[in-house]
């Protein structure tokens, strides 16, 4: 979809990322740093998510749930990283329309189904350690499949109509202070009434919210079952719980950044650190995940030791 946006008459089609600075002979380190992330982000997830599809004894809900969350990290990072590499070495920092509203549409799915993957993780947490005898009547095949079609399609569907409400706005401007393209930004430069996106986008939040609110409740539960349990409960609930809340404390501080970052003044922090801040929630994330589920749990560090070492 090619949308053309206008100005006073003038018709355009791109956006300026403003948030670029010219960092001289730094550009070149910055280019090999960027790259080395998205390297390393992308071979962790991969091999991960090759050793829960090769292991018949990893395909239980849980590690499904996993994988899913890995292959949203490849779909995140890829939807960030290759678009920032490009703009690294460019002289002129402008994105097209069309590719811009795509980056927006791969960073906020990314997002949601980050969200809504750490959900279903957290109810799969709770069936295993507050209702065990029904575990297995609850989370069955049929039901994880559901589960994770659910965690991909909701985010897909509440986002096109976000970029739908975005995309046919009249805009009075092109400049998104960023080094990626942002749905609040690019609303901001509207010239006439936003109402429609305002409420759509309070509603999309409030739902966000909602989810996060349902996850700490759930591990809540889970506390005190594990406060009252046996000494084999709680290592059972620490050894799977654990990398669940730091994923979601991890993620949900990087966007609490990023959302004061976008709705507030914030000129007199430094520039890089601002930039930094953006690009946190997007980038820690997927590296962080494959590390520490990786390092916590026993099945996938022996499984990935035997698939490193050829053992497999």
């Amino acid at each position: 979809m090619w949308v053309m946006l206008t100005i006073n008459s003038t018709t355009f089609s791109y956006f300026t990322l403003s948030a670029y600075f010219d960092a001289g002979l730094f550009e070149y380190l910055s280019f090999m740093i960027i790259l080395s992330l998205y390297i390393l982000t992308v071979c962790s997830n991969l091999l991960l998510i090759v050793v829960i599809c090769m292991n018949r004894s990893l395909h239980e809900p849980m590690y499904m749930f996993l994988c899913s969350l890995f292959v949203n990290e490849l779909y995140g990072s890829s939807g960030l990283f290759l678009l920032l590499l490009v703009q690294i070495l460019s002289d002129i920092h402008t994105v097209s329309a069309s590719l811009c509203y795509l980056q927006i549409f791969c960073v906020y799915t990314y997002a949601n189904v980050e969200f809504c993957n750490l959900a279903v993780m957290s109810y799969d947490r709770y069936l295993a350690i507050c209702c065990p005898l029904q575990y297995n009547m609850h989370m069955n095949h049929k039901r994880t499949a559901i589960l994770i079609t659910l965690t991909w399609l909701y985010p897909f569907l509440a986002i096109t109509v976000l970029i739908s409400l975005s995309a046919s706005l009249q805009l009075c401007g092109n400049v998104i202070n960023k080094v990626y393209c942002d749905n609040y930004s690019v609303v901001k430069l509207a010239c006439f009434d936003t109402t429609v996106n305002n409420v759509y986008g309070i509603a999309y939040t409030i739902a966000t919210i909602c989810v996060v609110i349902y996850i700490f409740y759930t591990y809540i539960k889970i506390l005190k079952v594990c406060l009252f349990g046996s000494k084999q409960t709680r290592q059972k609930a620490l050894s799977t719980c654990t990398p669940h809340l730091a994923s979601l404390i991890n993620f949900s501080c990087g966007c609490f950044f990023e959302i004061v970052q976008s709705r507030f003044n914030m000129k007199h922090v430094p520039h890089m650190l601002r930039i930094f801040l953006s690009l946190y929630w997007l980038t820690c994330q997927p590296l962080f995940n494959p590390v520490l589920y990786g390092l916590n749990l026993t099945k996938i560090r022996i499984m990935c030791k035997n698939l490193v070492l050829g053992q497999m």
